[in-house]
């Protein structure tokens, strides 16, 4: 998992409460379980004037000239501006692998639904909730004449807005050290080996009969 520290980028407002993973990523994309190559199909639903299919060209179906992410303005960017309630719904975790194989790394809501946001913080996105008054005030910024970018600095807990305002965020310090250091589940488990492999050689010598080879 990339670690994640400080990260600048361009915001996408998506004015809307309540987006569910099915939302996120239909279902129809969800055979593939390779963390990759789902970015083209986020939002499928909203982005394309079709209806979506695994294997359909994504640069070829018709798109949808009204939805944020298909406007020039919010092209590239890594940082999602959201409603309440986000990533509700199913617990598919395809849910951020489609969000982080688009090139999002931070999502800023009001709240998060529980399993979404912790599938996010194990598969490298910073979600970070703040007060609707907050939220609000990014989303007239966001929607303005001028692109809004923002810093995010993890190890200080803080987002720095254009105008040289800062806004602090709270984070599970657990969370957070793992996100630092780019350590998702599997990871803590690799960097914990010698630990392990101790534990199984102490069982070994203390109740050997557990490690016999069957008749």
């Amino acid at each position: 998992m990339i670690p994640f520290t400080i990260h600048t980028g361009l915001v996408a407002p998506m004015d809307r409460a309540n987006v569910n993973t099915d939302l996120i990523i239909p279902k129809q994309f969800l055979k593939s379980v390779k963390r990759t190559g789902f970015g083209p199909n986020l939002f499928d639903q909203l982005r394309y004037l079709d209806e979506g299919q695994p294997g359909m060209e994504t640069a070829l179906r018709p798109i949808n000239p009204d939805f944020v992410l298909n406007k020039e303005k919010y092209r590239g960017a890594s940082i999602l501006l959201a409603r309440e309630n986000f990533g509700c719904g199913s617990s598919r975790e395809h849910a951020p692998w489609a969000l982080l194989d688009y090139g999002f790394r931070v999502l800023l809501a009001p709240s998060f639904a529980d399993i979404f946001y912790n599938n996010c913080f194990k598969n490298g996105i910073l979600p970070v909730v703040f007060a609707e008054d907050d939220i609000d005030a990014m989303f007239v910024q966001a929607k303005s004449s001028r692109r809004l970018q923002l810093t995010v600095d993890l190890e200080k807990q803080q987002i720095s807005l254009p105008r040289g305002e800062n806004l602090a965020f709270e984070i599970d310090l657990f969370r957070k050290e793992c996100l630092l250091q780019g350590l998702d589940d599997i990871g803590l488990t690799l960097d914990r080996a010698d630990l392990i492999r101790g534990y199984e050689e102490r069982g070994r010598q203390n109740f050997p009969w557990l490690f016999g080879d069957l008749a």
